[in-house]
């Protein structure tokens, strides 16, 4: 064995030699030893190690792992890994049976995504939904019914951990047969799904949990649902995310076998928290409810004319939009779906179009870069046979469109039966859940050849037929039906056609706002429209995109595009592809921008890189006529870059700024430690935060308990009115000696003695004891009659005459409706919780109409009143308390002035506007707000 070893290592070492040598880095070959790595220490890239990794095959016979050839990152590593390697065979392909006849299932009344899956998994519970393909070719078949049966054990599993309805759940799940039932079980919970990406590189476990903590932290997630592997770190998540309760893997969640759980839900409601490519620093997590992405997937399958011999393949990250709505469209449209792991795709691009092959898919959807790599990467030898006549659509997407890969991809797989025709670049983001604009199917793509000098100095698109000094825009089709689009200036001028601008939208699939995130929410929400951060035109009512707004560099006065620069740049040798950012940057003293390029380069010796950024200044000189400003080659991996491998500008723009783009990494031992450090002592703060909150806890509960014995022993014996003047001043004590001052503000007074209805948000138990210490003593509170059951609650809720209803949204209620008018009529105010429960996540709620269609039957003004501060004293599912500062705003009065369903609707989204502005915590109310219909 031990020479096996050693002659495995030999041949490995000539073999780095051989292919270093081809890439000219002579330094790196001197550096070759057994221990060093390929990344960091010898230059290769990921594209250049799966090269590297097919060589190390054919030369000794055998047939690596897709998770060996992303894990292993020595000589050392691959020597051990060729040992116990299988030898190389042909991919194996297979036929599965997908001939699936129609199903009459009327899916136009849906409202919810389970409710799809559920009717399918009724009317054929074996009907084939999913054929998961691992990276030997063999798939599993995963049916409606199967799925269904999963995601309820899950359902079941998370709600007997305590979730509930809107509550988040975080999936860490790689490509594989869990995430599936997975997802569909948070939902099934009633509670929105969260998918991030799972970490794949040891080394960037430092890098990997900081990121994902402050998103998990942003999302408030409850239950994290990872797979065994990662179990280890993410003990270490929940040192950093206090809102994290339980970490667990899909095969603990399945023992429960108790059926569907009933757990009601509207398209009102949240569906789905996706978060956008390079959420870091200020995580944007896209919100989107039922009825965005049913709107979506409606939408887009009237534009890809979507039918029932349709079927997809994918091999897209289920954490992403593009791949996770391809494959809930597939299961709303009822047709099966290949998918594939992306390792799968990045190490053998080839089985990608195999599966298109043996499955006839007729759509599947992918980003530019990966037609390029089929384009480059594949040998023609793994072609033979290949026969891709049954593609209907090659959705192009996700990012920016390069004219000229669409014309080398169908050049090089048109001899395969690939139709012109079938190219189809798309437009779409998260915040519009996914897909905007397509083009019509059955057309070739238009390319649009616009004048350089007009478009840089005008920013209009004027088409031109000269042979040099142009540039060349991809047509990515017209706005999906029951949505718009416009171009609009920086002051949101709406743009005549062909002029560049601003790229906006509006419809019924569009985000509900960034969670958690007002600022970036209100940045991006004009006037009922929302901003792509794209520019681009139109022409024909066809969208072009011609790049990023923040990205545009302004030069003396001429509007230049980093692509422009990138693409330039990346074609020269020496320069890794791919892997260059231009951007500029302000000059004080020159009055305009300077241009900076960063690129990775495989060269080493100076006097080399003297050489590159010579041709780099010529190259863009003669291009573009205008020469950068400075130049930066950096090592392989140090431009920063998204979890899906796109170039992050901004954050290079950022550490260029830091002067931290030549910083060199620490190695991965270090990261570890350094990363468990951090965690331990994060472990132990919270250790003593969490006894300073216990005996403080103890010390409230004490309080409580003697102070309310006296006080349940002498209220029976008062009148009412007495009787809630002593229950108001012990509550005012308890705040008091629990050092939790309490600041009321009144925007505007009124006359107390007259009645109102009080609307307050609720966030916490605190809340009704707050206000009993703050409201008059004529103010009776609205509660469920679950209340009564609670013995000294009850007495004291009798005592004070306060109203218990059999539901929260009384609205249709007319017997407990006539109690509350009464009250009023008698006098009395009325305080109402219009969000009708709080939960554990932070966030103002949309209202129920109950205490709107009140005040408009009885003609009596509201009173909004924002709390702030009881959430952190006293959680949903903590039993801890910690001690706050108080804060209740008393908006001004808002008075119904008519008798009308638009009324109702009016005085909510007035007392939401007023409390939201004071809570202290975001909206995930709907920003947009569609028609609503009055109660029958």
């Amino acid at each position: 064995m031990e020479q096996k070893l050693s002659e495995i290592e030999s041949q490995l070492v000539l073999l780095i030699r051989q292919f270093l040598l081809e890439q000219n880095t002579g330094r790196a070959v001197r550096a070759v030893s057994l221990d060093a790595s390929l990344e960091r220490q010898l230059g290769i890239d990921s594209l250049g190690k799966v090269e590297f990794f097919h060589r190390i095959e054919k030369t000794l016979g055998i047939q690596f792992s897709d998770a060996t050839i992303a894990q292993a990152d020595t000589l050392n590593d691959i020597a051990k890994a060729a040992l116990t390697a299988k030898p190389s065979k042909k991919f194996k392909k297979q036929v599965m049976s997908i001939a699936l006849e129609k199903l009459e299932v009327d899916l136009s009344t849906v409202n919810i995504l389970q409710e799809a899956l559920i009717q399918y998994a009724l009317h054929d519970p074996e009907r084939p939904h999913i054929y998961l393909q691992d990276e030997n070719g063999n798939e599993e078949m995963i049916t409606y019914g199967m799925l269904l049966s999963n995601a309820s054990s899950i359902a079941n599993s998370l709600i007997a951990l305590g979730i509930k309805p809107d509550d988040t759940v975080a999936l860490m799940l790689p490509t594989d047969n869990n995430f599936f039932p997975a997802f569909f079980g948070v939902l099934l919970a009633g509670a929105i799904p969260a998918p991030i990406y799972p970490p794949f590189r040891a080394d960037r476990l430092e890098e990997y949990t900081i990121r994902e903590a402050k998103i998990l932290n942003n999302a408030e997630v409850r239950v994290l649902i990872t797979f065994a592997q990662a179990e280890m770190l993410s003990k270490v998540l929940k040192t950093y995310v206090p809102s994290l309760k339980a970490v667990v893997t899909t095969a603990s969640l399945l023992s429960n076998k108790n059926g569907l759980p009933k757990i009601e839900r509207t398209s009102d409601q949240s569906a789905l928290l996706q978060y956008t490519s390079g959420s870091t620093g200020d995580p944007k997590g896209v919100l989107l409810l039922h009825k965005n992405i049913l709107a979506n997937i409606r939408a887009s399958g009237k534009g890809l004319e979507i039918n029932a011999t349709d079927v997809l393949v994918s091999w897209l990250p289920l954490y992403h939009d593009m791949g996770l709505m391809s494959w809930l469209g597939s299961l709303y449209f009822g047709i099966p779906i290949t998918i594939l792991s992306p390792l799968t795709f990045l190490n053998r691009p080839e089985r990608w179009l195999w599966a298109i092959h043996y499955h006839r898919a007729t759509l599947s959807a992918a980003p530019n870069f990966a037609y390029e790599l089929c384009v480059k990467k594949i040998d023609e030898e793994l072609l033979e046979g290949l026969d891709l006549s049954s593609w209907r659509l090659a959705l192009n997407g996700a990012e920016a469109i390069n004219p000229a890969t669409l014309t080398r991809f169908y050049h090089r797989f048109k001899k395969y039966g690939f139709k012109e025709e079938s190219l189809f670049p798309v437009y779409g983001l998260a915040e519009n859940t996914v897909g905007l604009t397509l083009p019509k199917p059955g057309t070739i793509p238009r390319i649009d050849r616009v004048s350089r000098e007009t478009f840089e100095q005008e920013l209009r698109a004027v088409p031109t037929s000269k042979n040099k000094n142009y540039l060349e825009f991809v047509c990515e089709g017209k706005v999906i039906p029951d949505h718009e689009i416009r171009i609009v200036d920086v002051a949101g001028n709406l743009l005549q056609e062909r002029a560049v601008g601003n790229v906006q939208f509006r419809g019924p699939s569009a985000m509900q706002g960034y969670y958690h995130n007002p600022v970036a929410t209100a940045a991006a929400f004009h006037q009922g429209w929302w901003d792509s951060g794209d520019l681009g035109y139109l022409a024909d009512g066809e969208l072009f995109i011609a790049g990023r707004r923040k990205d545009l560099i302004i030069k003396a006065g001429r509007n230049l595009y980093p692509e422009v620069f990138e693409n330039i740049v990346g074609d020269i040798p020496g320069i890794r592809k791919g892997c260059v950012i231009a951007f500029g940057v302000m000059d004080n003293k020159l009055g305009t921008e300077k241009i900076i390029i960063v690129a990775e380069s495989k060269l080493l010796l100076q006097a080399d890189k003297d050489q590159l950024q010579q041709a780099i200044i010529e190259q863009v000189t003669i291009a573009v006529g205008v020469p950068p400003d400075e130049i930066l080659l950096l090592p392989a991996r140090m431009i920063p870059k998204t979890s899906s491998g796109k170039l992050q500008r901004s954050a290079c723009k950022q550490a260029y700024l830091k002067g931290e783009l030549i910083k060199k990494s620490k190695g991965f031992r270090w990261n570890l430690s350094k990363l468990f450090l951090k965690a331990s002592g994060r472990y132990i703060l919270q250790l003593f935060n969490k006894a300073t909150r216990f005996f403080y806890t103890l010390y409230v509960d004490f309080l409580f308990i003697l102070t309310l014995i006296p006080i349940a022993i002498i209220v029976p014996f008062f009148p009412r009115r007495q009787a809630a003047y002593i229950i108001k001043f012990w509550a005012r004590c308890l705040f008091r000696l629990g050092f939790c001052p309490v600041e009321i503000i009144q925007e505007k007074k009124f006359d107390l003695e007259k009645p109102v209805i009080y609307t307050a948000n609720h966030s916490s138990y605190i809340d009704a004891l707050l206000l009993i210490a703050t409201l008059p003593v004529n103010t009776l509170f609205i509660g469920k009659k679950e209340l009564l059951k609670v013995p000294l609650l009850a007495a004291a809720i009798r005592k004070l005459e306060y109203i218990c209803l059999d539901r929260w949204d009384f609205s249709q209620n007319l017997e407990d409706m006539k109690k509350m008018q009464n009250a009023l009529e008698e006098n009395y105010s009325i305080l109402i919780f219009p969000e009708g429960t709080f939960t554990y996540a932070s966030g103002l709620r949309p209202f129920k109409t109950g205490a709107f269609q009140l005040a408009v039957a009885t003609q009596t003004p509201i009173c909004p009143i924002a709390i702030q501060g009881t959430r952190k004293l006293f959680r949903s599912g903590s039993l801890l308390l910690t001690p706050q500062k108080l804060k209740l705003t008393f908006a001004e009065l808002t008075t119904p002035v008519a008798n009308e369903w638009q009324e109702v609707i009016r005085l909510r989204t007035e007392v939401h506007k007023a409390i939201a502005k004071n809570c202290g915590e975001s909206t995930i109310d709907f920003i947009v707000a569609g028609p609503e219909k009055k109660p029958e």
